[in-house]
């Protein structure tokens, strides 16, 4: 029965779809519907998309292999169902009785207007798409565009036409017709400007003009030229200049196809009562700079109470001064004595907002009264205080790749200018349940991870340190300072964790959409608090460790019974670990189990030991991306991380003595001594057509040496995952091609390609096709086994390879995704079973994830 209803299923949808795929379905008579538009450029082809971009009509959008999907589902609707339902009622005249002896006429009437009748129709009309129909008029007004678009590129006796190809069933084609001709050249460039002072400014950036003999007519290197000739103006006091002042003499009547230009600037022109008078333009300086520190609209009567004059600066409020004046001064690059200069307004707006205690300052500029000739400004900056104290509470549901779902609540007060100075000090607390298959839960527990925790954070608008750093960074980068102490408690059905945490940062942006981060230091306290809980975590260790016991342990202590002889937790698999290895060999285990049992015990220390950590580190990021909507740029990330090294040197100053292990220790535990290095580079093109190709790239490696031989869980690499290799489950892949014989595998060295082609489905639904490359080896550590191993070139033969799709929802504020990940190429299985082994369903991945992952 089951097999017959699929079948019917399936026969009905495959009836549907065969109805909708009838695309000419609300095509009138003598219409056509346009299905493609081609553009010749002197009867060659083009596929430029900003020409086509000209276009008024354009074909019905489709799917990938051209299915016009919205087409077809617009189709399937009703266009008019509420003459289509009252038409069931005049043909079965009795039927609208029967029913409204059952229901009331209104419910009646009212059904005609419910989803199945009524709703679905609007759903699909809204979801689909109409059939573009063709229009002469529109398509006249698309050659009218091409011709502007290439007069624009230079072509300034272009020939435009078109012709329209009938297809069989209502279809029709357009093709444009280009005939450039030659294009103009810029053959002289000269310039005409009146005003003297403006003249000379000219002169000093003339090499940088954007129109340039020899090179050929562009519009728009011409728009360019005037705002860049205007903002040289008006970084250097033309206060009132605008690109409005400039315009172009353009001559093409003196030679063939060449172009000489003239830029004219004439004097300012203002309107003096009734008449508008001329005069050449001033450049003005600043002769005073007016701070207003509790500015507001309501206060703008009220009597100004305190003032304090500090480096050449006014500050005033209207009650007592709540800042120290350099606070706000050092935000402030408006200085008394200079030039007027765009660039300064914005550099000061933008630091003042940064400080985050002030509400987005008003500047403003007016002529000095004072100056009797004319040519002074009185810069006043309006300040509106934030409250000082703000409470918020945040209730976030998370995903991270070892935990499918969390929710979390963060409360948070936040005190401005704490200190006089502008600083900002924030104390937050934070809870977080959530659930994780990964982990271990012998109660199965839905919500089987928790983490509770506080931070204290004090963010200082300067680079906080005993000595000035205004040559190295100065405060144009807007500098910052940021000292945080944190302590939070996990548990997660494991090992459990306490850590302790505290940091000295600095923040600056050396160019725009540049930034970098110097932590002069950042301190981990690791504290295990169930560490004899490790072998129900690590199953995978246990098995191993189990089944070598079954063969050589005689002691009845260190197994549940005689029949099964598996070792217990804790006491078993100490008690049989103690004895293989530190008692002399009395069990007889030969070298492959010997030297098994000791990686099993090395591992479970390293899981399982306290960790302290004192790093220091810089990252620099780099990025070409303008907003939200910029679907072509690049992000590149780097970042060096050197730890212990300095406890090391002040060890080996006061000659502080070593433990057993031949170690320094600091609070009587070994510190964690390793130099780690990441390169991170993201690439985005747009293909247009919302298409684009995306591209990732990562390599990390941390060494260790001196006081370690390995590095830290926290410090480690892991693939597999939402935001890695999707065809692997987090912590599944690798070492190498050791097959991932751990629960949770990682190591100290990672690589990690992937590349993603993303495009539209349907209104907000997105799909994507993904590849991702990538492994993690152990390399100048203490693990031995040569498949988990990067030994050089040739271990890259063990790149695991992952494919699959994706299908995305967005909500615009993030993006709901899911992808299906399925093993390509996997370096653990056997020679000649490495590629599409387990390429199907019942072995695919499902990740679940919030936005894009990368």
């Amino acid at each position: 029965m089951k097999k017959i209803s699929t079948k019917i299923s399936l026969f009905i949808l495959i009836g549907i779809l065969i109805a909708a795929c009838n695309t000419q379905k609300r095509v009138p008579e003598g219409k056509m519907r346009l299905v493609k538009n081609n553009i010749t450029v002197n009867n060659l082809l083009t596929n430029e998309e900003n020409a086509y971009n000209q276009l008024y009509q354009k074909p019905n959008s489709s799917l990938l292999l051209g299915y016009p999907l919205r087409l077809n589902l617009y189709n399937l609707a009703n266009l008019n169902p509420d003459s289509t339902y009252q038409a069931t009622f005049e043909k079965h005249p009795k039927r609208y009785a029967r029913q409204s002896k059952f229901l009331s006429a209104k419910q009646v009437d009212r059904l005609g207007k419910s989803f199945l009748y009524h709703g679905i129709h609007d759903f699909l009309k809204k979801v689909g798409e109409p059939p573009v129909l063709l229009d002469s008029a529109k398509t006249s007004k698309s050659v009218m565009r091409l011709k502007y678009y290439y007069f624009n590129k230079g072509f300034f006796d272009v020939k435009t036409s078109y012709t329209v190809d009938t297809i069989k069933n209502k279809k029709a084609k357009v093709t444009y017709h280009i005939a450039t001709q030659k294009p103009y050249f810029i053959d002289s460039l000269k310039t005409s400007i009146t005003t003297p002072a403006l003249d000379s400014l000219y002169q000093v950036q003339k090499k940088q003009t954007l129109i340039k003999t020899g090179e050929q007519y562009l519009t728009i290197n011409f728009e360019e030229e005037k705002n860049r000739i205007s903002t040289h103006f008006r970084n250097n006091g033309a206060y009132y200049f605008q690109p409005t002042n400039i315009s172009f003499d353009i001559d093409t009547i003196s030679k063939a196809n060449k172009a000489n230009v003239n830029v004219i600037i004439n004097d300012y022109t203002y309107q003096d009562k009734d008449s508008s008078k001329t005069a050449p333009f001033k450049l003005y300086q600043i002769s005073k700079v007016a701070i207003y520190t509790d500015y507001a609209a309501n206060k703008t009567n009220l009597k100004i109470t305190d003032s304090t004059r500090y480096k050449n600066f006014d500050l005033y409020s209207h009650q007592k001064l709540k800042y120290k004046p350099h606070a706000i001064t050092d935000a402030i690059f408006i200085t008394k004595g200079t030039p007027f200069a765009d660039y300064k307004t914005v550099l000061t707006t933008r630091y003042l907002n940064n400080l985050k205690i002030f509400n987005y300052p008003s500047i403003q500029y007016e002529m000095d009264p004072k100056d009797s000739t004319a040519t002074s400004l009185i810069a006043k900056i309006y300040l509106t205080p934030r409250k000082k104290y703000s409470f918020a509470t945040f209730l976030d549901v998370t995903h991270s790749n070892i935990q499918e779902v969390g929710v979390s609540i963060s409360p948070s007060i936040t005190i401005r200018n704490v200190f006089n100075g502008a600083e900002t000090l924030e104390l937050s607390g934070r809870g977080t349940i959530g659930s994780s298959k990964d982990l271990a839960n012998p109660n199965n527990q839905f919500f089987n991870v928790s983490e509770y925790g506080a931070d204290l954070k004090l963010n200082i608008p300067r680079v906080f340190l005993p000595f000035s750093t205004e040559r190295i960074i100065p405060k144009s980068m807007i500098p910052s300072t940021l000292m945080a102490v944190g302590i939070a408690r996990q548990t997660n059905i494991g090992l459990d964790k306490e850590n302790f945490t505290g940091a000295v940062t600095y923040n600056w942006t050396p160019k725009k959409n540049t930034t970098a981060r110097f932590d002069l230091f950042n301190a981990q306290f690791v504290r295990n608090l169930n560490p004899t809980n490790y072998f129900n975590v690590y199953r995978s260790s246990y098995s191993a460790l189990n089944t070598i016991g079954k063969s050589y342990n005689t002691n009845p202590l260190y197994f549940d019974n005689d029949q099964d002889r598996n070792l217990l937790i804790q006491s078993g698999t100490s008690g049989f670990t103690n004895e293989a290895l530190y008692g002399g060999n009395s069990m007889n285990l030969n070298a492959t189990d010997f030297q098994a049992v000791k990686s099993i015990e090395e591992r479970r220390m390293r899981l399982t030991e306290d960790d302290f950590i004192f790093a220091t580190s810089f990252t620099f990021s780099k990025t070409t991306k303008k907003d939200l909507q910029d679907r072509s740029f690049y992000q590149f990330r780097t970042k060096i991380e050197s730890a212990g090294s300095i406890l090391s040197l002040l060890a080996s100053t006061i000659k502080s003595p070593k433990n057993a292990n031949g170690n320094h220790e600091i609070f009587n535990l070994e510190y964690s001594e390793y130099i780690k290095t990441e390169l991170d580079y993201i690439k985005h093109w747009d293909l247009n057509h919302e298409k684009v190709l995306a591209f990732r790239s990562f390599f990390g490696i941390a060494i260790p040496f001196g006081n370690s031989d390995n590095i830290p869980f926290s410090r480690s690499y892991f693939s597999g995952g939402s935001n890695d290799n999707r065809a692997w489950r987090p912590y599944s892949l690798g070492p190498g091609s050791s097959g991932a014989v751990n629960d949770f595998n990682e190591a100290n060295m990672k690589i990690a390609l992937s590349t993603e082609f993303r495009f539209k489905i349907l209104g907000d639904f997105k799909g994507a096709l993904f590849a991702d490359a990538g492994n993690i080896w152990n390399i100048y550590d203490n693990v031995t086994d040569e498949k988990a191993t990067f030994t050089g070139i040739k271990s890259l033969k063990d790149i695991a390879l992952g494919s699959g799709f994706g299908l995305r929802y967005d909500l615009t504020f993030l993006v709901v995704r899911f992808d299906f990940g399925f093993k390509t190429y996997d370096p653990a299985n056997t020679t000649g079973k490495k590629w599409f082994r387990q390429y199907n369903f019942a072995n695919s991945v499902l990740n679940f994830g919030i936005n894009y992952p990368f």
